[in-house]
């Protein structure tokens, strides 16, 4: 039995996978099991969270809408195909349904938050308090005039909450009780607007909820996989267009910054960012299910954020191509169950991994294969990255992990420069492009002989994660992937073999080995999710199509009540960790889903 009450409100923010996502392809809101919002930032995804709470408590910005008597049981879905929320609560005195979206196509960012009594009559209580800049500033807050509401304003934002019902403020905390009788709804929206602007219009809820609703199903419909699960791939794929900002086309890692991969721990990082690592995975998942309009946004998106120099190439840039992505952490905030710090941006953006000018390789041969359109300076640009690289390869690297232990000649990040040279000069084969053929041809031979002479560690008869190590790496798994030897060499066999061995536990795989304190944080984490799909992968390739198919459905269980991923999962004590929802993990979902899907089919 669950019990809401104000005066006792929850002192930390629920288990990371009782929350759902809310977006409108703008920026993302967490809304919890039990009816209270702890995530929001207004109006993009990097802006600064109006409400805090996920990383705090109450008091740094929440909006709980719940019944105020004990709840008997919580049942909550997504509308099918859509990212409309639907959380029904039984009490003793009645049902009632809680309906919550950010409409998509609207002028300004809004999210409308809809109560319904199904069945008798239940008392139910409305907090808000609202906090800028991650839940510190405390803004400045009057009555809408002739309609039940408030403003609040602070600095250059502000917000409009709009309800059916009278509003009435305490402690600096806006509240609402109010009896619902069966089949009567109340309508509350909040919407944000830039303080040197009017306040936005009242928004048509009941409009906008069917809009949204029929633009997602339209959306979803146009999915060309029809395999065995199709559920779950639809769910995945509107996690990534949800992550989506739609006026650019890039993609967020995650909405949330600072979730914990170790709880408690440091391990807390700013994924409000757009990576290249996810670059061809996302292509690959758009393209292989049909959507290529979103191909050709995220391909465009990236082509400008790396516009310029070779030697100035980010692993990771801002939704509009920003490159300073400067890292510092939010003083007055605990962090999540006082997982501290809690860092906004992110120090890896400095940092040099090899690996991405083979996602960047990756991308453009993808996008040549598919007809996406392209232009004259694409080929010129892809020329240019790849004559700083033959510079650079021999070069130690931070790697695909983005450690902050050194830098080290990692096996993984020469591969992929390997894969680099390789995939350009395929593409120059087969579309008759200009290059030094004769000079990279080189390169890419030379690479490849460095890797098998020191990447392989003959003692214990596997690649391993950086020259000179006997440690493990799960990146490893993608050697084969791009060509560098097949499922069915030797070498790559006894590799599986040996991370099965080192990096599998309780079932799920771990990135690497933290004993060594390789990524200088002096702490664990957990199973890494995505690795544990690779692993997946590895199986269906290499003949064990039963244990990959095995791995695949237990990985799907790890998903919420709503189908949504963390980035890590700790089996031990049955909890999602990291930020969330991690498109990287709903991405590796797909990516298997196909791939099994292929398997099955020959």
């Amino acid at each position: 039995m669950l019990h809401h009450d104000t005066a006792t409100r929850r002192l930390l923010p629920l288990p990371i996978e009782d929350y759902a996502l809310l977006g409108d392809c703008h920026t993302a809101a967490l809304a919890g099991k039990d009816g209270t919002i702890d995530w929001l930032c207004f109006p993009r995804f990097d802006s600064p969270a109006c409400l805090a709470a996920l990383l705090g408590s109450a008091e740094n910005g929440h909006w709980a809408l719940h019944p105020a008597e004990p709840v008997l049981s919580v049942q909550r879905r997504y509308r099918e195909n859509t990212l409309i929320l639907e959380t029904t609560f039984v009490t003793e005195s009645g049902e009632v349904t809680l309906v919550e979206c950010m409409p998509v196509e609207q002028e300004h960012r809004s999210l409308i938050r809809r109560v319904t009594a199904v069945r008798g009559n239940v008392q139910m209580r409305l907090s808000v308090l609202l906090r800028f800049d991650y839940g510190l500033t405390v803004p400045w807050v009057t009555r809408l005039h002739g309609e039940h509401g408030i403003r609040a304003i602070a600095g250059p934002d502000q917000l409009a909450l709009r309800s059916t019902v009278p509003l009435h403020g305490r402690d600096l905390t806006t509240e609402a009780l109010f009896l619902l009788e069966e089949g009567q709804t109340e309508t509350f929206v909040l919407q944000h607007a830039p303080s040197h602007c009017p306040l936005p219009s009242l928004l048509d809820a009941e409009t906008a909820l069917a809009h949204t609703e029929q633009w997602w199903q339209a959306w979803c419909n146009q999915c060309t996989y029809q395999g065995p699960w199709r559920d779950a791939v639809i769910r995945s794929l509107i996690v990534l267009k949800a992550l989506t900002y739609a006026p650019t086309g890039g993609i967020v890692a995650a909405p949330t910054t600072s979730l914990p991969e170790d709880p408690g721990g440091i391990r807390n990082w700013d994924y409000r960012y757009c990576w290249l690592r996810d670059a061809a995975l996302t292509l690959s998942a758009f393209i292989s299910c049909g959507y290529y309009a979103e191909a050709q946004a995220w391909r465009d998106w990236l082509h400008r954020s790396i516009a310029g120099d070779a030697s100035q190439l980010q692993i990771m840039y801002g939704i509009c191509g920003e490159r300073e992505l400067r890292e510092w952490t939010v003083d007055h905030l605990q962090g999540y169950h006082k997982a501290y710090p809690v860092r906004i941006g992110n120090a890896a953006s400095d940092q040099v991994q090899l690996d991405v000018y083979g996602i960047m390789a990756h991308v453009a041969q993808l996008g040549r294969a598919a007809g996406l359109g392209t232009s004259e300076s694409a080929w010129s640009l892809q020329t240019h990255l790849l004559n700083w690289l033959q510079k650079i390869w021999k070069q130690p690297d931070q790697g695909i992990w983005e450690v902050r232990g050194g830098p080290k000649p990692f096996v993984h990040s020469r591969v992929m420069a390997w894969f680099t040279f390789d995939a350009s000069l395929r593409d120059m084969e087969r579309y008759g492009l200009p290059g030094p053929r004769d000079s990279w041809t080189q390169t890419r031979d030379d690479l490849y002989a460095d890797i098998c002479s020191k990447g392989f560690n003959e003692a214990i008869g596997s690649f391993v994660q950086f020259y000179g190590s006997d440690d493990l790496d799960a990146s490893l798994l993608l050697i084969p992937r791009t060509g560098f030897l097949p499922y069915n060499d030797p070498r790559i066999q006894q590799t599986i073999v040996m991370i099965e061995k080192r990096l599998l536990h309780n079932g799920f795989l771990k990135r690497y080995e933290t004993h060594g304190n390789v990524d200088g944080l002096q702490s664990t984490e957990g199973a890494f999710l995505a690795c544990s799909f690779w692993l997946a992968d590895a199986y269906a390739l290499t003949g064990r199509k039963q244990e990959a198919v095995t791995l695949f459905e237990k990985l799907l269980s790890l998903r919420n009540d709503v189908g949504l991923l963390a980035e890590e999962y700790d089996p031990e004590n049955n909890v999602q960790l990291g930020n969330f929802p991690q498109a990287f993990s709903h991405l590796a979902l797909i990516h298997t889903a196909l791939t099994l899907s292929a398997e099955q089919q020959e």
